[in-house]
């Protein structure tokens, strides 16, 4: 199971809009990293034959089988760091680093980014 807060969710849907992907999934995709961090990408896609959907605040979520396991029982959550700088956080229990921000661009209301990791 993923968690999605809803201030994440409402970014997500004003993303969507803005990035003419209102009927496709968030893709969340994790690995783990040589220093034993997990590196997050995330970005609107459509569901594959294996892909698993999950619902979270009224958006789906798309994981492949491979991520699954190393997702289960994170937050994605959309947090203010400084004065107006907001950006979308990964609190994972899989992940023994601190909370990551998500790559640049999808905190500022680009979540179509699909690449780097979340350093």
């Amino acid at each position: 199971m993923i968690n999605v807060t809803p201030s994440a969710a409402q970014q997500i849907r004003i993303a969507a809009t803005q990035s003419d992907a209102d009927e496709m999934g968030l893709r969340i995709a994790a690995r783990r990293d040589a220093d034993g961090s997990v590196s997050y990408v995330m970005g609107f896609d459509e569901a594959r034959n294996d892909d698993i959907v999950l619902p979270a605040e009224g958006i789906a979520l798309v994981v492949s089988p491979l991520h699954r396991e190393l997702l289960d029982g994170m937050t994605l959550d959309y947090v203010e760091f400084e004065t107006g700088d907001f950006r979308f956080i990964f609190i994972n229990p899989n992940d023994t680093s601190e909370a990551q921000p998500a790559p640049q661009g999808c905190g500022t209301g680009g979540c179509g980014c699909s690449g780097g990791g979340a350093r």
